[in-house]
């Protein structure tokens, strides 16, 4: 009989247990049901043991809605500077010109996290900078600090909450948030389709979580295809120092960058942002999916010399692969065709002078069903060229000096 009770008891005793660890973030009343148009909700959460905070915290985030409600929508997540909380983030997004890159397009959801309240524990979003000791001391190496995996699982929580859709995530921020979209964002390509950071105020972040030169990726971490990346950054600001090292670290890691520069200072104005360099926003990094296989360019000829480290007084500005573009074609288990070109002058409004012709190295990446083992052998063929190779110690299709231009052409893969 009492054996019987107990089982019972454990019975209903069980589902209240786990109950009580779920991690139930809980919708507080928000001081403005509204911006723009746009419904907002706040809510409020505690912590997962498995994030390893020193001490439990209660943090806010807000989630803002599209403007016309319609299924599988896709999510737009934003990291704040330094001078802000998740409070004052959304309500920048009121003004256009105030930390433009707050701003979620009308259709999007928005997801807004917040990393001020708890300084101590959350300060930098896990990463550091040269100008804190204490921050390199407790931030350094590969393994993500608690609050980054506050901000995945909260990412993960908003997707499944509201039905958005999975392959159409994307993370921003700006200086402090750049920092932190850099680093959060580019280890975890399971999560975003692309990322966009303005002005990052360092690339420690970042260097320290992909383990870029002088530290290797450790032999039990394995590296998700990251996402295309898009950074903004200025020789002029203190805060960008070291981004030849960032641009060479993702150029021989065969990871996707578009950057651009310019003597725009630590600035977050996206238009007088243009008017030193006009292609900040002339990639629509917002139509990737994190389904869909993409083009890496590296080795570009048509790169612009980086102003770092030697001529950061420059009044010039410049770019990273900004002209290259790509469409998918197929991606079977025996064929690969990807669409690639240049832009033209009908296609992009610039001062830049956009070139006819440009040759560079070209990796597959996120490959859906177009796979190789390291070592295999493929064939590839792009309009009259044509020649072998083998995959890398990743399993990766590089293919080298592809010349090219304005005239879409297609790149054919076959085992």
């Amino acid at each position: 009989m009492k054996r019987a009770s107990i089982a019972v008891l454990l019975l209903v005793c069980l589902p209240l247990c786990a109950a009580d660890t779920a991690w139930t973030p809980t919708k507080v009343a928000s001081q403005d049901a509204a911006i723009n148009g746009r419904v907002i909700e706040t809510f409020e959460a505690g912590v997962k043991p498995e994030w390893g905070y020193a001490a439990p915290q209660q943090d806010t985030f807000i989630v803002m809605h599209p403007k016309a409600e319609y299924p599988k929508a896709p999510l737009y997540v934003v990291l704040h500077s330094a001078g802000h909380d998740v409070l004052s983030c959304v309500n920048c997004t009121r003004t256009v010109g105030n930390h433009d890159i707050y701003r979620a397009p009308d259709d999007f959801y928005a997801l807004y996290v917040d990393c001020r309240k708890h300084t101590a524990q959350d300060w930098w979003w896990g990463g550091m900078h040269a100008k804190d000791s204490g921050l390199i001391k407790k931030n350094s190496g590969s393994e993500p600090m608690p609050v980054e995996k506050r901000v995945i699982d909260t990412v993960k929580w908003v997707v499944q909450k509201y039905g958005i859709d999975p392959d159409r995530v994307y993370l921003s921020g700006n200086s402090m948030g750049g920092s932190g979209t850099l680093g959060i964002g580019m280890r975890h390509g399971d999560v975003f389709a692309a990322i966009k950071a303005n002005v990052p105020a360092g690339v420690e972040h970042v260097a320290n979580r992909m383990s870029f030169p002088p530290q290797s990726v450790p032999d039990n971490v394995k590296l998700p295809d990251p996402p295309v990346a898009i950074d903004y950054s200025a020789p002029n600001d203190g805060w960008s120092e070291g981004h030849e090292r960032f641009v060479k670290a993702m150029n021989d890691r065969k990871y996707s960058l578009y950057f651009y520069w310019g003597p725009f200072g630590h600035a977050n104005n996206s238009a007088q942002i243009m008017q030193v360099n006009d292609l900040i926003d002339s990639f629509d990094w917002l139509k990737i999916k994190k389904n869909e296989a993409y083009a890496v360019f590296t080795n570009a000829t048509s790169n612009s010399k980086l102003p770092w480290p030697a001529d950061l007084k420059s009044k010039g500005s410049g770019q990273v692969n900004a002209f290259f573009r790509w469409k998918n074609m197929s991606d079977t288990s025996e064929k690969l065709e990807m669409s690639l070109s240049l832009v033209t002058p009908n296609d992009l409004k610039t001062k830049f002078e956009i070139p006819k012709e440009a040759s560079a190295d070209v990796t597959l990446r996120r490959l859906q069903n177009f796979r190789l083992k390291p070592g295999d052998t493929f064939h590839w063929t792009f309009g009259i060229a044509k020649g072998e190779g083998k995959a890398d110690v990743e399993g990766l299709v590089t293919i080298p000096a592809l010349k090219i231009s304005a005239e879409p052409a297609t790149l054919t893969v076959t085992k």
